[in-house]
Formats: C-alpha cells, sequence, structure tokens
C-alpha cells in the first residue's frame, strides 16, 4: 500500500516528488546501504541492535521513499520488543540520505508508519534518539523503561499510539520471542 506521495519541499530542486512504499525483500541489501551511509560503520553494536538480532521486522510497517528514477532517499525500519509483558514497537532505524536532507523524507516516513501502527491496533513505540527532534511526532522522555547498556536513559523515548499506553510500564527492554500481539 502507498499512501504518502508528492513528499517534496524547496530542496527537491524540482527534480521531482518522493513516494512511500512499503519495504520489499528486494529492498533489503539497498536498505542496508543507506544505514550504512547515514549511520557508524558499527552501527550493529549499539544497543538497539541486540533487540533486533535474530527478529523479524514488522514488515506491514518498514516503509521506503524513493524518487521517480527509483532512487532511495529514505527508510524506515521497526521492531517489536517487550518490556515486561507489555508489547511495544522499537522504531529504527529511519535514514534520509544525505542529498535528500531537508525533502520532508523523515517527518513524512515518520507519520505515514506511525499512522499504520495505530490503526494496526499496536498501542506504544520506542526509540533511542534526540528528544528535541522527535518530540514534535508526540515522542517524551521515559522514565523506568530501561534499554540495554549503554544506553543514555536520556535519549530512551516513548510514544503513546493510544492514550495511557506508557502508563505503569516500566522494566528491561527485552527481544520479542514468540508471537506478536
Amino acid at each position: 500500500m502507498t499512501r504518502a506521495t508528492g513528499i517534496c519541499n524547496d530542496r527537491c530542486g524540482g527534480q521531482g516528488l518522493f513516494t512511500l512504499s512499503r519495504e520489499t525483500p528486494e529492498d533489503w541489501w539497498e536498505v542496508e546501504a543507506l544505514f550504512d551511509t547515514c549511520f557508524l560503520p558499527g552501527r550493529q553494536l549499539l544497543s538497539s541492535y541486540q533487540l533486533r538480532d535474530g527478529v523479524e521486522p514488522v514488515s506491514e510497517l518498514c516503509y521506503v521513499a524513493r524518487d521517480p528514477m527509483g532512487i532511495l532517499g529514505g527508510a524506515i525500519r521497526y521492531w517489536p520488543v517487550r518490556i515486561g509483558p507489555h508489547w511495544s514497537l522499537l522504531l529504527g532505524p529511519i535514514a534520509v540520505h544525505p542529498v535528500s536532507h531537508g525533502a520532508g523524507l523523515g517527518s513524512a516516513l515518520m507519520r505515514q508508519s506511525l499512522a499504520d501502527a495505530s490503526d494496526a491496533g499496536w498501542e506504544r513505540v520506542l526509540l533511542v534518539g534526540d528528544l528535541p527532534y522527535y518530540h514534535r511526532f508526540g515522542f517524551r522522555k521515559l522514565d523506568g523503561v530501561e534499554m540495554p547498556p549503554p544506553t543514555n536513559p536520556d535519549r530512551v523515548l516513548g510514544l503513546a499510539l493510544v492514550p495511557g499506553a506508557w502508563d505503569g510500564v516500566s522494566g528491561k527492554v527485552q527481544k520479542a520471542n514468540g508471537t506478536l500481539p
């Protein structure tokens, strides 16, 4: 399903629009190359990757943004995790290719995927990131939710897709095993 088209602002330079579509298995290695471009070479050593290792992403929430020539401009992925008995989505990575910065792709990827997560019945989203950026999407700092070390607790953020979804949720974030909710 493609819901968002026409993603562009003045930085596109008149070269056309980006289209969001669900990531397919054929996109996998191109998306991985984008993440390598945008993040440290050792990104797989980050604590979030400990929770992703051996777990399939929530494919219906993973998107790519491509220009009219099919060139990848951005991507977002989500993974299931648990905090005690509570399921959550772990957002990330999200990346926009450096040449596409400022075109609104990050916001479009966030808004589309979060709307789909809500439509799919997910209650909460977790990420490790910068509050000044993610606050505009409704994320707030989570107290009592512990990512694997060496995560800075000030960067553990959450978004309630259902009012009160984070109320009473605390503990260590664990890799999802078993059937999704």
